[in-house]
C-alpha cells in the first residue's frame, strides 16, 4: 500500500506531520501553524452529524414510542462514542493519519480501497441528496402527478429565477464552492456554527407550537411504547432502526478535526461535547415533532411544514421553518465535501504530494465534484434510488462495521474484551439495519413502479 508523501512541516492538515517523543502525535495544521479552536472543532463534527436524517427522527419515535426512541438515540450515542474511541485509540496503536491509513494498517491496499469506496459513495450521495432536498424546499416537486410548490414559487410564483436549475446554480455558485474552496476544515467553524444554529432555530420553532397548541388542548398525549397488534406492526418496527443506527455517523471527519487540533487529548472532549449536544437535539426534535403531529407525523417531519398548522402566522412560520431547513443543509455541505475531496485524491494519487501544496489539482478536483453534484441533482432524478441502496450500506459501514473490524483483527494486540463485545454488537446493528433499509427502499421502489399499472 502506498501512502502519500509528506513534503513540508505545512502539509495537509488531514495528515499528521510529526511524532513526538511520548508516542502521540501533533497535527501540521495549515502554514501559518494556527490550530483549531475546540469550539470550531465541535461546531464541525456536530455539522457533520446533524443532516437530513433529523427530519426522519419525529417519524421515528413515532413508531417505537417516545420511552423507546429516546432510549434508542442515547444508547446509539455511546455505541457511536466506543466506535469513534476505537478508531482513535488503534489508529495511535498504528502510527495512522487518517481513517484510510488505519484501515490499511489493518486491512492491507484492499481495505483502504474499501474505506475510499466506502467515502465515495456514502458523501457523493448525501450530497446529491442534500443538494435535491434543497431544490424541493426552494423549488418545489411533483410527485404523482401532483406540484408541491417551493417556497420561493409560493412567494414569486412559477418564473425562470424559481426554478430548481437556476436556483440550485445560484447555491452553487455564491454558497457550495466558495465555502468548498477552503483547505482547512477549521475555516468552516463558523458557516458549522450557523449549520447547528439554524437546527436549533428548527427545534425552538416546532416547540413554541407544540406548547401553544399544548395550552390550547389541542394535543393528544404521546405513546410511550411501540403499538403491537399484528404482524406488520413489528414489521414497521423494524423501518425505524434504519434512521437512529446512521443518526450520529461522523468517523469519516474525525482524524481531519483532530489533526487539527494539534493536541490528541482534546479529542475525547470534542467527541463528548459533539454527541451531548446533537444527542440533546435530536430528543427533543422528536419529541416535540411526535407531541406535535401525532399519528400525522410523515417520513419527513418537514412535509408536516407544508399544511395550515392551526395557529396564527402558520403560513409565516412554515415558510420560516422550510428556509431555516434549506440554509442548514446548505452549510452542512462543505464539512461534507471536505472529507470526499481528500478521499477522492488519495484514492486516484496516493503518491501525489499533499493536495494543498498542489493548487491546481486541488482547484480541478473541487469544480470537477461540485460540477457532477450539480449536474447529478438537476438531471438525474433517479440517483435518489440508487442511493438509497448505497448510502445506507456504506453509512453503516463507516460508522459500525470498520471500526467493529478492526478491533475484532486487533493488528496490535490492543483491543480489550469489552471492545469485542461492543464490536459484535456493532456488526449486528450495522448488519440488520442495512438488511431492514435494502429490504425497504427495494419494497417502496417497485410499489412506485406497479404503481401506475393500477
Amino acid at each position: 500500500m502506498s501512502h502519500r508523501k509528506v513534503e513540508s512541516p505545512s502539509a495537509l492538515p488531514l495528515l499528521r506531520s510529526s511524532e513526538r517523543d511520548d508516542g502521540s502525535w501533533s497535527g501540521s495544521g495549515s502554514g501559518s501553524g494556527s490550530k483549531a479552536s475546540l469550539s470550531g472543532s465541535v461546531f464541525n463534527l456536530s455539522t457533520t452529524i446533524i443532516g437530513a436524517g433529523i427530519m426522519a427522527l419525529p417519524a421515528a419515535m413515532k413508531v417505537v414510542g417516545v420511552s423507546v426512541g429516546v432510549g434508542a438515540i442515547i444508547f446509539l450515542a455511546f455505541l457511536t462514542h466506543t466506535s469513534l474511541e476505537i478508531l482513535l485509540r488503534f489508529s495511535r496503536a498504528a502510527k495512522a493519519a487518517t481513517y484510510a491509513h488505519l484501515m490499511g494498517d489493518a486491512f492491507g491496499s484492499s481495505g483502504t480501497l474499501l474505506f475510499h469506496v466506502a467515502v465515495l459513495l456514502n458523501n457523493f450521495g448525501i450530497l446529491v441528496v442534500y443538494v435535491i432536498i434543497i431544490g424541493d424546499v426552494l423549488s418545489g416537486t411533483s410527485s404523482s402527478g401532483v406540484h408541491h410548490f417551493g417556497v420561493l414559487e409560493g412567494w414569486f410564483g412559477q418564473c425562470f429565477w424559481t426554478t430548481r436549475t437556476f436556483v440550485l446554480l445560484l447555491a452553487t455558485l455564491f454558497v457550495f464552492a466558495p465555502l468548498a474552496f477552503f483547505k482547512r476544515i477549521d475555516s468552516l467553524r463558523h458557516s458549522s456554527a450557523l449549520a447547528v444554529a439554524l437546527a436549533i432555530v428548527f427545534l425552538l420553532i416546532t416547540a413554541g407550537i407544540t406548547f401553544f397548541k399544548l395550552f390550547n388542548g389541542s394535543i393528544a398525549s404521546p405513546r410511550m411504547l411501540p403499538n403491537i397488534t399484528d404482524v406488520s406492526s413489528i414489521w414497521n418496527l423494524f423501518t425505524a432502526v434504519p434512521v437512529l443506527v446512521t443518526a450520529f455517523v461522523c468517523h469519516y471527519n474525525v482524524h481531519t478535526i483532530e489533526n487539527e487540533l494539534g493536541d490528541p487529548s482534546l479529542m475525547q472532549p470534542v467527541i463528548r461535547a459533539s454527541l451531548v449536544l446533537c444527542s440533546s437535539i435530536y430528543i427533543l426534535t422528536a419529541l416535540f415533532g411526535v407531541l406535535l403531529f401525532g399519528e400525522s407525523t410523515l417520513d419527513d417531519v418537514l412535509a408536516n411544514f407544508d399544511t395550515d398548522l392551526g395557529i396564527p402566522y402558520s403560513s409565516l412560520l412554515n415558510d420560516i421553518v422550510r428556509i431555516s431547513y434549506a440554509l442548514h443543509l446548505m452549510l452542512v455541505f462543505p464539512v461534507i465535501f471536505f472529507s470526499l475531496r481528500f478521499n477522492l485524491d488519495d484514492l486516484i494519487f496516493p503518491s501525489a504530494r499533499s493536495l494543498d501544496l498542489d493548487h491546481r489539482r486541488f482547484v480541478l478536483i473541487t469544480i470537477g465534484l461540485i460540477t457532477l453534484i450539480y449536474v447529478a441533482a438537476n438531471f438525474l432524478p433517479t440517483i435518489w434510488d440508487v442511493f438509497q441502496f448505497t448510502g445506507a450500506t456504506a453509512t453503516v459501514c463507516l460508522g459500525f462495521i470498520f471500526p467493529a473490524a478492526i478491533s475484532i483483527r486487533d493488528p496490535h494486540g490492543i483491543s480489550t474484551k469489552k471492545d469485542k463485545v461492543l464490536s459484535i454488537v456493532m456488526i449486528f446493528l450495522a448488519v440488520f439495519s442495512n438488511v431492514v433499509a435494502i429490504y425497504s427502499n427495494a419494497e417502496s421502489l417497485f410499489g412506485k413502479r406497479v404503481d401506475p399499472q393500477q
